[in-house]
């Protein structure tokens, strides 16, 4: 990408979009563009013709595919139809679209979550499609896995140069922290809160704590992603992430220390663990020269930081 190059951002509101906006703005990027009408509503990018006057409006060169309906086990569990539907229309819309219009390259992610639950670790990019999915996550992982190979086959058919990147689980300023429908991280950063606040001196979280986690705080990802769009060419995926891992118990522990929450957790086992482990081999993106730069502590006291300035707005 050169820095007058237009380059479009879908999902430009969300977590991945916004710190990719900020990471092309930090670049010194002069022409980012979002599928943003004049009135300032946003085109859905569920609606073919909504998408096609999208790219007409903005006639990108490059794309990073950063929309989709996600959330955490609960919500993938209990919506999985929305899942599966919002998100093949998305992805199907905008990748059929970029080809029609002949886009330099597109970025589309997808997500450490869809790759078997017992895999083995640390997960290869070659381990896709190796074993059954995660039961709870299967609507959302389903449809990542067709826009994959859409990405995939676009390539190899036309020599469309769209690409696919496998991020790990995400966290940081600008994330979703409603109790229910968000990710472990920022529901964790918002219960301990919460209890501090109030003065509880217990918290129950869900499952055992015993599951593993990896953790790439945002800006990390965004640097990494404008890094492989300007890197990367290959039709295969590739992972991008930290290569370590916790215990969610440890999560807890450090999300805990960092609130300054001084009760006692209690782990309700009753509730799902999911995948047992996930932990990304980014021996691929490393040997590109990218790798992530934020200590999980660092990270998470960012985080919080933010939650703390803009609580009153925060998608709660």
């Amino acid at each position: 990408m050169n820095k007058d190059s237009k380059i479009l951002v879908l999902g430009h509101k969300g977590l991945v979009g916004s710190a990719v906006m900020r990471e092309l703005q930090k670049q010194g990027y002069e022409n980012i563009i979002t599928a943003t009408r004049d009135t300032g509503n946003r085109f859905d990018l569920r609606d073919p013709s909504e998408v096609n006057m999208a790219f007409q409006y903005t006639k990108p060169e490059y794309v990073f595919l950063c929309a989709a309906k996600v959330g955490g086990i609960l919500m993938n569990d209990t919506q999985s139809g929305d899942m599966i539907h919002n998100n093949l229309a998305i992805q199907t819309n905008v990748i059929e679209t970029a080809h029609n219009f002949g886009v330099k390259k597109l970025m589309f992610l997808g997500s450490s979550c869809i790759y078997p639950k017992q895999c083995p670790q640390p997960i290869k990019e070659e381990y896709l499609l190796s074993g059954p999915l995660e039961k709870t996550n299967i609507g959302y992982a389903v449809a990542k896995i067709a826009g994959l190979v859409m990405c995939e086959m676009y390539q190899k058919q036309f020599g469309d140069n769209f690409i696919s990147v496998m991020p790990t689980n995400l966290y940081g300023p600008g994330d979703n922290f409603h109790l229910e429908n968000s990710h472990v991280m920022p529901a964790m950063i918002r219960k301990f809160h919460e209890a501090k606040e109030r003065g509880f001196g217990m918290i129950e979280l869900w499952g055992s704590g015993t599951p593993m986690r990896e953790f790439l705080y945002i800006d990390d990802l965004a640097e990494g992603l404008v890094h492989l769009m300007n890197n990367y060419d290959s039709k295969e995926i590739i992972n991008i992430g930290t290569g370590q891992d916790v215990t969610i118990a440890e999560l807890a522990a450090t999300v805990k220390e960092v609130v300054g929450f001084e009760g006692e957790i209690i782990w309700d086992a009753s509730k799902p663990d999911g995948t047992p482990r996930k932990l990304m081999d980014v021996t691929k993106i490393n040997e590109t020269g990218w790798e992530a730069k934020t200590k999980l502590k660092e990270g998470i006291e960012k985080t919080y930081k933010w939650f703390l300035e803009n609580h009153d707005d925060l998608r709660v």
